[in-house]
């Protein structure tokens, strides 16, 4: 059963993401690259446009379609739309918290999981441990770096 994903209603659910961040949706691709390499589970992620610049509206990374639906629209209406020109609906599970898109596919016939259900799910089987958040290095440890490779000549 492939899994349709509400990307950034997802990464709302997610202790190790925020949509704070300027590679959430980068972050939450490659998470689901590593849940799909251990479930081998088919995955379309749809975010919302973007404000600042455009994107290539689908692309592939680590066997999982990534869509951002066009200017005007909304990963909602991209979700409801496949769902519908789906020839079996019931195929799907759309993966939302947002209660007006998961009524509309399960009228549809898709099968709905809670954003907040599947965050658990990756965040049990993620390897870094729940909380955990990247940060850059200190100011100091850029120069330590820098100065041991210019060094190098």
């Amino acid at each position: 059963m492939p899994i349709l994903i509400d990307g950034h209603n997802l990464i709302g659910h997610l202790a190790t993401l925020s949509l704070q961040e300027a590679d959430d949706e980068e972050r939450l691709v490659r998470l689901l690259a590593s849940y799909r390499a251990r479930t081998g589970r088919a995955i379309t992620v749809v975010f919302d446009p973007g404000e600042a610049f455009a994107l290539p509206q689908v692309w592939r990374y680590g066997g999982i379609e990534v869509v951002f639906a066009p200017p005007g629209s909304s990963a909602d209406a991209v979700i409801i739309r496949r769902v519908a020109r789906s020839r079996n609906p019931r195929d799907w599970l759309v993966v939302t918290s947002d209660r007006e898109l998961a009524e509309t596919v399960a009228q549809q016939g898709a099968r709905v999981r809670s954003a907040a259900e599947f965050a658990i799910e990756l965040d049990v089987h993620h390897d870094t441990p729940s909380g955990w958040k990247e940060t850059p290095p200190a100011p100091e440890e850029v120069e330590w770096w820098l100065r041991l490779f210019e060094d190098r000549d």
